[in-house]
C-alpha cells in the first residue's frame, strides 16, 4: 500500500469572516463535501466553504496535532497564517479540484 496523505485545511466564508478547521485523507473530497453542503455542520449553516489554506502531513497524527493546535490559536494569528500563503483569502480549491 502507497503512503497516504492527510490535510490539516481552513475554511472561510469570505476575508476575515467565519472560519473552520478540519483535517482529512482526502482534501478534494472533503472541500467538495462542505461545498455541496452535504454534511449538515457549523460549515453548512454559515456557508464556510472557500479553501483558503491547507498543509500536508505524511502521517495522521501529525496532522491531527496540528489541527487541535490551530484550533486553539486566536483569530489574528489563524489570519497571518491564511495571508502569509494566501494574501487575498482567494479560493484555492479550483486550483487543486482541476474545476
Amino acid at each position: 500500500m502507497g503512503a497516504r496523505t492527510y490535510y490539516v485545511y481552513i475554511l472561510a466564508s469570505h476575508i476575515g469572516g467565519m472560519l473552520y478547521i478540519g483535517v482529512t485523507n482526502d482534501l478534494i473530497r472533503r472541500v467538495g463535501e462542505h461545498r455541496l453542503k452535504l454534511i449538515k455542520s457549523f460549515t453548512e449553516k454559515y456557508d464556510v466553504v472557500k479553501l483558503v489554506y491547507f498543509e500536508q502531513f505524511d502521517d495522521p497524527e501529525n496532522a491531527i496535532k496540528r489541527e487541535k493546535r490551530l484550533k486553539k490559536w486566536n483569530r489574528a494569528w489563524k489570519a497571518r497564517l491564511i495571508e502569509e500563503n494566501n494574501p487575498n483569502w482567494e479560493d484555492l480549491y479550483p486550483g487543486i479540484a482541476g474545476v
